[in-house]
């Protein structure tokens, strides 16, 4: 088994972000794509949101994880469903997917690190580069890091390594003017953001615990204090948000 913080966070997660999935689902819900339609779930980690799509909406999916840890951990997940026909998984990038696959019905992107490549990371930009992958009627369900209130500059520079960010409103903007319709947006609440990274931090402690010679415990141990402090200093000002889009016209 391949080790690395995600992949043990991760496993302990329903959903790979501080979202719950009944969530997920009513916005699916609310996209209306048809039985048989085809999705593309662009950093899938654990695969949970992959394989509902396939069991509860009986969409054809394609699944693209980066991670080769966390692709591991995903093909697991999608073996022991009863709908794994349905789904194909890439360990990859998610823009050769979208290159070779689109137009897609649905795209759910949560949490996803330059999801359209070509370096593409401020908010209009990279939902410009999903909305060229979509069908005629098609839907995109994007998730990310919101800032609930103005970050300190030393954490902004930390969490904005992958991705630019934004506020609730500005990636409402974003989306508009990207072609995108906003059918639905909710920010998770600081609880329910607090218990994401408490599950994270504390599958991973747990585990070292559990396995404290085994020799990725202390690179481990590092990561751990790291995302712990990295929480700890944005407490109150960091959450994720969850955007139904529809193209426009």
């Amino acid at each position: 088994m391949r080790l690395n913080f995600h992949r043990i966070a991760y496993e302990a997660l329903e959903v790979c972000n501080a979202v719950g999935m009944e969530r997920i689902a009513a916005a699916i819900d609310l996209a209306g794509v048809p039985t048989g339609g085809r999705a593309l779930d662009i950093g899938c980690g654990n695969a949970a949101v992959t394989v509902m799509l396939a069991e509860r909406f009986g969409l054809r999916v394609t699944a693209v994880e980066a991670d080769p840890a966390m692709a591991e951990l995903a093909g697991e997940r999608i073996a022991a469903s009863p709908s794994r026909g349905a789904i194909v998984l890439h360990q990859g990038r998610s823009d050769a997917a979208l290159a070779t696959g689109a137009p897609f019905d649905l795209i759910v992107a949560l949490g996803t690190t330059e999801p359209v490549g070509g370096g593409v990371r401020d908010p209009e930009g990279m939902l410009r580069g999903l909305h060229a992958g979509l069908a005629p009627g098609g839907r995109l369900l994007w998730g990310d890091l919101v800032w609930t209130a103005e970050p300190a500059e030393p954490l902004r520079r930390i969490v904005e390594l992958n991705n630019l960010y934004t506020d609730d409103d500005g990636w409402r903007r974003a989306a508009n003017a990207a072609g995108f319709d906003v059918l639905s947006g909710e920010v998770s609440s600081q609880a329910e953001w607090d218990a994401y990274a408490a599950r994270m931090t504390g599958a991973v402690q747990a585990w070292i615990a559990a396995h404290p010679h085994h020799p990725d415990a202390p690179a481990l141990a590092a990561r751990a204090g790291q995302v712990r402090m990295m929480f700890d200093f944005g407490h109150g000002v960091m959450s994720f948000g969850l955007y139904l889009l529809a193209p426009r016209g």
